[in-house]
């Protein structure tokens, strides 16, 4: 992995309170994220559900929208 450029936030005692990264890092951060949760998600799902691949590209796509949009579903 590509090394990230840190810029540490600090207090007024110099210790490290927060950290900035630029927002492309961010950004990659956040894909491979999502994209091992949603490996162990797969993981631990029922083997015998099986989806056809549009079934899983509609689910996988609402399940964004929702993400983004912040509903919950609930």
């Amino acid at each position: 992995m590509e090394e990230i450029k840190k810029k540490y936030i600090i207090d007024e005692s110099s210790n490290k309170v927060a950290v900035q990264i630029d927002i492309n890092d961010y950004e990659k951060l956040e894909q491979l994220i999502e994209d091992y949760a949603l490996g162990k998600y797969m993981e631990e799902n029922d083997p015998t559900e099986v989806l056809t691949l549009n079934e899983a590209k509609v689910l996988y796509e609402k399940m964004k929208t929702e993400e983004k949009g912040g509903n919950t579903g609930k």
